[in-house]
């Protein structure tokens, strides 16, 4: 079907390329004498003639660069597209404006030929400044959205059935895990947002030749597929990129900015760039530590001892959280169960550490 469309298109451009050209091209080869050759119809049939010949030469390569250029635009994020096509419909325009006074011009050549080569070039660089500069687009509509969302007075009132903002994940946080069973009992609203360079850093660590690494990105591979699959949560990828910006990290706040989303991590340095940037953040890690049970000195526990402490004599257990509880004394009760008693709790910027003694011991003393 193709092949038709471009044979027809080489006809067509063939006989009014004829039938506008070939009695000037008579005329200049002073052949006027034959008088048939300035007829501009049968210019017409010549030029269909020999293009259409021409076009079986050429279909072939055609064919090939439009299945080319087709398959580059379905891989362009449908954002890209948009605002490339309202910049070239914008260079169409302003082409068309500068070319009205060429049309007066006498002269062929600057009537005819120099506004095809404007309009070329013009749509061109609108069709750049749109594509590349759709984050600064984007960031105005975003503006402009939030000032709708204010008084004329300065107070500002709450949207009516405003949506809620996407999270956007990143790969620290999709490889921990936890963020699936956040998910699944609903404490994440909104749509969750895996951009496509997360995706592919991913299948990068995946693909790696260290065996930890390589198990972690296939770990955090099937977190996406269940939060796809068996999760009833909106997931949808972002298949954009800032290629002027090299670190994921960076590009997640910037896709962040773009699109007014929410980053979700449990990275301590992405945090406080975000906080920095002005972007908002949501930290498993905070949560976690949130939601983990509350213990006061004088308190009783009864614990498994694991291991041995760094201290001589100290004993080390664990809560169902995670939560380390430094036993004094507890050396010698290794791999049993025992009753505690909380002496201090320490809360640190790594998590918390609970200190503790032995129950026995205390009733001893």
């Amino acid at each position: 079907m193709m092949k038709k469309i471009v044979h027809i298109f080489f006809i067509i451009t063939g006989g009014t390329l004829g039938f506008l050209y070939l009695p000037d091209i008579v005329r200049l080869l002073d052949m006027s004498n034959y008088s048939l050759l300035t007829s501009p119809y049968l210019g017409s049939v010549l030029g269909a003639i020999i293009f259409f010949i021409l076009s079986y030469l050429f279909a072939d390569y055609i064919v090939g660069f439009l299945k080319w250029v087709e398959e580059g635009l379905i891989k362009i994020p449908i954002v890209d597209l948009f605002f490339g096509t309202i910049g070239l419909l914008v260079g169409l325009f302003v082409a068309y404006l500068i070319n009205i006074p060429l049309q007066d011009i006498s002269l062929k050549i600057v009537s005819e030929i120099v506004p095809l080569f404007l309009t070329i070039i013009i749509a061109y660089l609108g069709f750049q400044v749109g594509f590349r500069r759709r984050e600064e687009f984007m960031n105005l509509l975003s503006i402009a959205r939030k000032e709708r969302g204010k008084k004329t007075d300065g107070e500002e009132v709450e949207p009516v059935n405003s949506p809620l903002k996407p999270k956007i994940l990143d790969t620290s946080v999709i490889i921990d895990g936890r963020i699936a069973d956040i998910c699944q009992t609903n404490f994440l609203e909104g749509t969750i947002l895996i951009p496509l360079f997360i995706l592919e850093e991913l299948q990068h660590i995946a693909d790696s030749s260290d065996v930890l690494k390589r198990n972690r990105g296939r770990r955090g591979l099937d977190i996406l597929n269940r939060l796809q699959k068996e999760i009833d949560v909106n997931v949808e990828m972002y298949e954009g990129d800032f290629e002027d910006v090299q670190e994921v990290d960076s590009k997640l706040v910037k896709l962040a900015k773009v699109i007014d989303g929410v980053v979700v991590t449990n990275d301590f340095n992405l945090n406080k760039v975000c906080d920095f940037q002005g972007v908002e953040v949501l930290n498993i890690n905070d949560l976690a530590n949130a939601v983990k049970p509350v213990v006061l000195p004088g308190e009783e526990l009864v614990v498994q001892v694991i291991k041995d402490g760094k201290e001589q004599k100290q004993g080390i257990a664990y809560l169902d959280d995670g939560t380390m509880i430094v036993v004094e004394e507890g050396r010698d009760y290794i791999g049993e169960t025992i009753e505690v008693l909380i002496t201090s709790v320490l809360q640190t910027s790594a998590g918390r550490m609970i200190f503790a003694k032995p129950k026995l011991i205390e009733k001893a003393q």
